[in-house]
């Protein structure tokens, strides 16, 4: 657990100075940190899509992951609830931020694969890469919508935690690289929806798409168990 308590460090370590360097910048200048947090999440979102497709042996487990997702997702209106919640606490656009900052923080191969690593071989190289890279996204995002961003630490302790303890008491096959890329690719649209959503281009409301994440997740632990 190691790996996943130093990535959960930098995440609350990048917020607390994000929201320092946030005071008395100027609002023209926080316009500008959102365009660039919204033009950098579409495109690791569709990086995360493009880079995993190729290794896709079932094209169309995404498509019916998030038609299937979305349709649950928005039946039980998760967006609307998240931003809610948030809401009573902040007067900001905080909820969108931290929805992004989850996303960016848990979706993702090294954060997936990481854990999964540190349970099976004791090898933390992915968390540390993870932390890094999250050291420098918490950094931008708590500058952008300030302190409130470190709430997103918790959640990826929890992730990154769950994900480890199956991995050590399970059969490592589980997290198959096959499921790893096909979650990857559902990770992805919903990253890069999240930054349309930032840009103002289309509310995709990504957070009702997480549902959607659960599809692999389904369809490999029925393919192990018929086959």
């Amino acid at each position: 657990m190691l790996g996943t308590i130093v990535n959960t460090g930098t995440i609350l370590t990048g917020s607390i100075l994000g929201s320092v360097l946030r005071k008395g910048v100027k609002e023209e200048y926080q316009n500008a940190l959102y365009t660039a947090m919204g033009l950098a999440a579409t495109g690791l979102g569709i990086n995360a899509v493009v880079s995993n497709m190729a290794k896709s042996h079932y094209p169309v487990l995404f498509i019916v992951s998030l038609a299937l997702g979305s349709l649950i997702g928005t039946m039980l209106d998760i967006d609307a609830r998240f931003q809610g919640l948030v809401g009573k606490y902040s007067k900001s656009n905080l909820g969108q931020g931290l929805s992004t900052g989850i996303l960016l923080y848990c979706i993702g191969t090294l954060s997936i694969l990481g854990p999964v690593m540190s349970a099976l071989h004791g090898d933390n190289t992915y968390l540390f890469t993870n932390a890094t890279l999250d050291l420098v996204t918490s950094t931008v995002l708590a500058s952008t919508y300030g302190i409130g961003m470190a709430l997103a630490a918790p959640v990826l302790f929890c992730w990154q935690g769950s994900i480890y303890l199956i991995a050590k008491n399970l059969s490592g096959s589980f997290f198959s690289e096959e499921m790893i890329s096909e979650l990857c690719i559902v990770g992805g649209f919903l990253i890069a929806s999240s930054g349309l959503g930032i840009l103002k281009i289309k509310d995709c409301k990504a957070l009702n798409m997480l549902p959607a994440l659960a599809g692999p997740v389904i369809f490999f632990l029925i393919k192990g168990l018929l086959g």
